[in-house]
């Protein structure tokens, strides 16, 4: 785990440090219940990262896959982000713990995920209005449950995924 320090800001004066103190016209608050309030505040570490299928036909398109936390830290839960180029029709029977989070975007939970470990296989069906010939996904995390990831790079997923029964991976 990573430490960082905490301080308490009240109207842009940092309480518990030398500046902004009592600093006139500062605005800073002080008293013997406020010193010291800067406190070192653990970090989890975390590396996700998003490893699956898709499949398009006829307009319906199947999304599977499995989040996986490289570590070095657990994570409680986390959110992933499917975004595509075409939005899905207006109604979708989404599995539990996703949800529709705009025209064109989907989240769904990951659950725990332990260090070094994979999560539960996630599996969402759509369909596409029109039977686009081709149609671009995006995978990435929005909340990783706290945890500060170092390499963003591996948690971002784009395929383009063609109309045509062939399941792409990615």
């Amino acid at each position: 785990m990573r430490t960082v320090a905490r301080g308490l800001v009240v109207c842009g004066a940092v309480l518990g440090s030398a500046a902004g103190a009592g600093a006139p016209g500062a605005g800073a608050v002080s008293g013997p219940e406020l010193s010291g309030v800067a406190e070192a505040v653990p970090v989890a570490e975390a590396d996700l990262s998003y490893h699956g299928s898709v499949v398009m036909a006829g307009g319906r398109m199947r999304v599977r896959f499995v989040a996986r936390n490289h570590g070095p830290d657990a994570v409680p839960d986390a959110t992933v982000r499917l975004r595509w180029s075409v939005p899905p029709g207006v109604r979708q029977e989404l599995p539990e713990g996703c949800a529709r989070a705009g025209e064109r975007v989907v989240v769904c939970r990951t659950g725990e995920l332990a260090a070094d470990g994979l999560g539960e296989r996630a599996e969402l069906a759509v369909r596409l209005p029109g039977a686009p010939p081709e149609v671009s996904l995006e995978l990435d995390t929005v909340w990783g449950g706290g945890a500060v990831d170092r390499n963003r790079e591996n948690d971002r997923q784009r395929v383009l995924v063609l109309d045509t029964g062939d399941t792409y991976y990615f």
